[in-house]
């Protein structure tokens, strides 16, 4: 197996970062009000994946401030998908926790933009080429991680 030159791994950064930006501005034209929106969608996902976690914590990991991140939980509280709760080890902090009604919607696959991506995969995309995709999101999301 030969190694990566920096100039391809310069080139494969800047080929991501491209694909990635057309996806993103691709996903935001579909947006339907009342669906989550990507930051609502990622935090939601965290959690869920992760753990509950304090609303600075997770403005760090989302890499936003925290008036932004607080935006975010409100609307994820209001819509009871998270709920906020006092740290058994730290009563002055606050817990944010994926709801069931937030587990439930992330995994329901009726949204509007995953019915479209799924479609777009079936049709487009060989079950090999399919396979590779979604071998690739935990190295994206580590990638998103580490910037």
């Amino acid at each position: 197996m030969t190694n990566v030159t920096d100039e391809e791994l310069l080139q494969a950064s800047a080929d991501l970062r491209v694909a990635l930006g057309r996806l993103i501005r691709r996903l935001r034209q579909g947006y339907v009000a009342g669906e989550l929106t990507l930051p609502e969608r990622s935090v939601l996902s965290r959690l869920d994946r992760e753990g509950p976690a304090t609303p600075g914590c997770l403005a760090d990991l989302e890499r936003v401030k925290p008036q932004a991140m607080g935006v975010t939980l409100a609307g994820l509280v209001g819509r009871g998908l998270v709920e906020r709760r006092k740290d058994d080890s730290d009563g002055r902090k606050v817990l944010m926790s994926v709801t069931e009604a937030g587990i439930k919607l992330l995994t329901d696959r009726r949204s509007r933009t995953t019915r479209l991506m799924a479609a777009a995969l079936a049709e487009k995309f060989t079950a090999a080429e399919q396979r590779e995709l979604a071998a690739a999101i935990p190295l994206i999301e580590r990638l998103a991680d580490e910037l």
